[in-house]
Protein backbone atom coordinates (compact mmCIF):
# COMPACT_ATOMS: atom_id res chain seq x y z
CA UNK A 1 0.00 0.00 0.00
CA UNK A 2 2.60 2.15 0.61
CA UNK A 3 4.34 1.71 -2.77
CA UNK A 4 1.07 2.86 -4.13
CA UNK A 5 0.95 6.28 -2.17
CA UNK A 6 4.60 7.09 -3.19
CA UNK A 7 3.75 6.28 -6.72
CA UNK A 8 0.58 8.73 -7.09
CA UNK A 9 2.77 11.54 -4.53
CA UNK A 10 5.11 11.04 -7.43
CA UNK A 11 2.38 11.34 -10.51
CA UNK A 12 1.60 14.95 -8.72
CA UNK A 13 4.97 15.72 -8.61
CA UNK A 14 5.12 15.07 -12.81
CA UNK A 15 1.67 16.89 -12.72
CA UNK A 16 2.63 20.26 -10.96
CA UNK A 17 5.99 20.00 -13.13
CA UNK A 18 4.22 20.32 -16.34
CA UNK A 19 1.46 22.52 -15.19
CA UNK A 20 4.82 24.84 -14.25
CA UNK A 21 6.55 24.42 -17.71
CA UNK A 22 3.21 25.16 -19.62
CA UNK A 23 3.12 28.51 -17.18
CA UNK A 24 6.58 29.54 -17.81
CA UNK A 25 7.52 31.94 -20.31
CA UNK A 26 11.38 31.16 -20.17
CA UNK A 27 13.19 28.29 -18.00
CA UNK A 28 16.78 27.24 -17.57
CA UNK A 29 18.36 23.86 -16.67
CA UNK A 30 21.02 23.53 -14.76
CA UNK A 31 24.31 21.28 -13.42
CA UNK A 32 24.46 22.92 -9.54
CA UNK A 33 27.03 20.33 -8.60
CA UNK A 34 29.59 22.08 -6.43
CA UNK A 35 27.84 24.39 -4.70
CA UNK A 36 27.76 25.10 -0.82
CA UNK A 37 24.64 25.95 1.43
CA UNK A 38 25.74 29.77 1.49
CA UNK A 39 26.05 30.22 -2.07
CA UNK A 40 23.00 28.65 -2.57
CA UNK A 41 21.01 30.57 0.02
CA UNK A 42 22.29 34.06 -1.96
CA UNK A 43 21.57 32.03 -5.37
CA UNK A 44 18.13 31.39 -4.37
CA UNK A 45 17.15 34.68 -2.43
CA UNK A 46 18.67 36.81 -5.68
CA UNK A 47 16.42 34.05 -8.03
CA UNK A 48 13.32 34.60 -5.67
CA UNK A 49 13.49 38.07 -5.54
CA UNK A 50 13.54 38.35 -9.69
CA UNK A 51 10.11 36.17 -9.61
CA UNK A 52 12.11 33.05 -10.64
CA UNK A 53 11.01 29.29 -9.10
CA UNK A 54 14.21 27.09 -8.95
CA UNK A 55 14.11 23.98 -7.68
CA UNK A 56 16.31 20.65 -7.36
CA UNK A 57 14.79 17.98 -9.21
CA UNK A 58 15.55 14.62 -10.06
CA UNK A 59 16.57 13.75 -13.58
CA UNK A 60 13.76 10.68 -14.40
CA UNK A 61 11.18 13.66 -12.80
CA UNK A 62 11.59 15.64 -15.35
CA UNK A 63 11.92 13.28 -18.22
CA UNK A 64 8.54 12.24 -17.29
CA UNK A 65 7.12 15.96 -17.26
CA UNK A 66 8.84 16.40 -20.66
CA UNK A 67 7.62 13.67 -22.42
CA UNK A 68 5.21 14.00 -24.84
CA UNK A 69 5.44 17.99 -25.05
CA UNK A 70 7.76 20.36 -27.01
CA UNK A 71 10.27 20.51 -23.92
CA UNK A 72 11.28 17.21 -24.81
CA UNK A 73 14.66 17.52 -26.54
CA UNK A 74 15.80 18.57 -22.93
CA UNK A 75 15.61 15.08 -21.82
CA UNK A 76 19.23 14.51 -22.85
CA UNK A 77 20.80 17.32 -20.76
CA UNK A 78 19.06 15.24 -17.56
CA UNK A 79 22.37 13.91 -16.28
CA UNK A 80 24.50 14.99 -13.01
CA UNK A 81 22.27 17.35 -9.98
CA UNK A 82 20.04 19.58 -11.80
CA UNK A 83 17.90 22.24 -10.76
CA UNK A 84 15.52 23.95 -12.95
CA UNK A 85 14.95 27.56 -13.02
CA UNK A 86 12.23 28.77 -14.39
CA UNK A 87 9.80 32.38 -14.79
CA UNK A 88 6.39 33.35 -15.66
CA UNK A 89 6.96 36.71 -16.68
CA UNK A 90 10.76 37.41 -17.44
CA UNK A 91 12.35 35.67 -20.22
CA UNK A 92 15.86 37.35 -18.99
CA UNK A 93 15.50 36.75 -15.48
CA UNK A 94 16.60 33.21 -14.81
CA UNK A 95 19.05 33.40 -17.61
CA UNK A 96 20.76 35.94 -16.45
CA UNK A 97 21.16 35.30 -12.70
CA UNK A 98 21.97 31.54 -13.38
CA UNK A 99 24.51 32.45 -16.49
CA UNK A 100 26.54 34.98 -13.67
CA UNK A 101 26.70 32.75 -11.06
CA UNK A 102 27.94 29.99 -13.17
CA UNK A 103 30.90 32.80 -14.54
CA UNK A 104 32.03 32.92 -11.09
CA UNK A 105 31.80 29.17 -9.81
CA UNK A 106 33.78 26.71 -12.10
CA UNK A 107 31.66 23.61 -11.19
CA UNK A 108 28.01 25.42 -12.14
CA UNK A 109 26.97 25.29 -15.77
CA UNK A 110 24.30 25.86 -17.40
CA UNK A 111 22.97 22.56 -19.58
CA UNK A 112 19.79 23.93 -21.50
CA UNK A 113 16.60 25.70 -21.88
CA UNK A 114 13.79 27.15 -23.14
CA UNK A 115 11.88 30.18 -24.05
CA UNK A 116 7.75 30.33 -25.02
CA UNK A 117 7.84 26.24 -24.86
CA UNK A 118 10.58 25.65 -27.64
CA UNK A 119 14.08 24.49 -26.88
CA UNK A 120 16.93 26.61 -27.19
CA UNK A 121 20.52 26.47 -27.71
CA UNK A 122 23.35 26.35 -25.36
CA UNK A 123 24.45 29.47 -27.44
CA UNK A 124 20.77 31.11 -27.44
CA UNK A 125 20.89 31.05 -23.69
CA UNK A 126 24.57 31.84 -23.11
CA UNK A 127 23.32 35.14 -24.77
CA UNK A 128 20.06 35.66 -23.01
CA UNK A 129 22.39 35.06 -20.28
CA UNK A 130 24.34 38.29 -21.33
CA UNK A 131 21.33 40.78 -21.56
CA UNK A 132 20.49 43.34 -19.15
CA UNK A 133 17.60 43.26 -16.60
CA UNK A 134 13.93 44.00 -18.00
CA UNK A 135 14.03 47.44 -15.94
CA UNK A 136 17.57 48.62 -18.13
CA UNK A 137 16.06 47.69 -21.51
CA UNK A 138 13.07 49.37 -20.96
CA UNK A 139 14.84 52.58 -19.81
CA UNK A 140 16.96 52.02 -22.71
CA UNK A 141 13.88 51.88 -24.96
CA UNK A 142 12.78 54.90 -23.24
CA UNK A 143 16.30 57.24 -23.91
CA UNK A 144 16.07 56.04 -27.95
CA UNK A 145 12.05 57.15 -27.66
CA UNK A 146 13.06 60.19 -26.35
CA UNK A 147 16.32 61.58 -27.71
CA UNK A 148 14.58 62.95 -31.20
CA UNK A 149 11.86 65.06 -29.11
CA UNK A 150 14.37 66.21 -26.70
CA UNK A 151 16.39 67.60 -29.95
CA UNK A 152 13.58 69.09 -30.81
CA UNK A 153 12.92 70.51 -27.87
CA UNK A 154 15.86 72.12 -27.31
CA UNK A 155 16.02 73.56 -31.18
CA UNK A 156 12.52 75.49 -29.93
CA UNK A 157 14.19 76.65 -26.99
CA UNK A 158 17.62 78.08 -29.17
CA UNK A 159 14.50 79.56 -31.41
CA UNK A 160 12.89 81.49 -28.19
CA UNK A 161 16.23 82.19 -26.64
CA UNK A 162 16.85 84.01 -30.29
CA UNK A 163 14.19 86.38 -29.37
CA UNK A 164 11.68 84.78 -31.21
CA UNK A 165 13.34 84.82 -34.93
CA UNK A 166 12.80 82.17 -37.05
CA UNK A 167 15.24 80.53 -39.17
CA UNK A 168 13.21 81.83 -42.40
CA UNK A 169 13.34 84.98 -40.73
CA UNK A 170 16.79 86.04 -39.54
CA UNK A 171 18.03 86.08 -43.09
CA UNK A 172 15.84 88.74 -44.46
CA UNK A 173 16.68 90.99 -41.38
CA UNK A 174 19.78 90.89 -42.61
CA UNK A 175 19.42 91.60 -46.03
CA UNK A 176 20.22 94.27 -48.37
CA UNK A 177 18.05 95.98 -50.17
CA UNK A 178 18.33 94.07 -53.88
CA UNK A 179 18.80 96.54 -56.90
CA UNK A 180 15.73 96.81 -59.22
CA UNK A 181 15.75 94.59 -61.73
CA UNK A 182 16.90 96.22 -65.30
CA UNK A 183 13.96 96.63 -67.83
CA UNK A 184 13.64 94.08 -70.39
CA UNK A 185 15.08 94.42 -73.69
CA UNK A 186 12.88 96.26 -76.10
CA UNK A 187 12.25 93.00 -79.27
CA UNK A 188 13.85 93.79 -82.16
CA UNK A 189 11.53 94.86 -84.64
CA UNK A 190 11.36 92.08 -87.23
CA UNK A 191 12.51 94.03 -90.81
CA UNK A 192 9.43 95.01 -92.76
CA UNK A 193 9.01 92.30 -95.89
Amino acid sequence: MASQAILEAKKQQVAALKERMDKAVAGVIVNYSGINVADDTKLRKELREAGVNYTVVKNTMLELAFKDTALEGLTELLSGTTAIATSDEDYVAAARILGKYAEDHDNFTLKGGFLDNEVISIEKLNALSKLPSREVLLSMVCNVLQAPIAAFARVIKAVADNGGATVAEAPAEEAVEAPAEAPAEAPAEAPAE
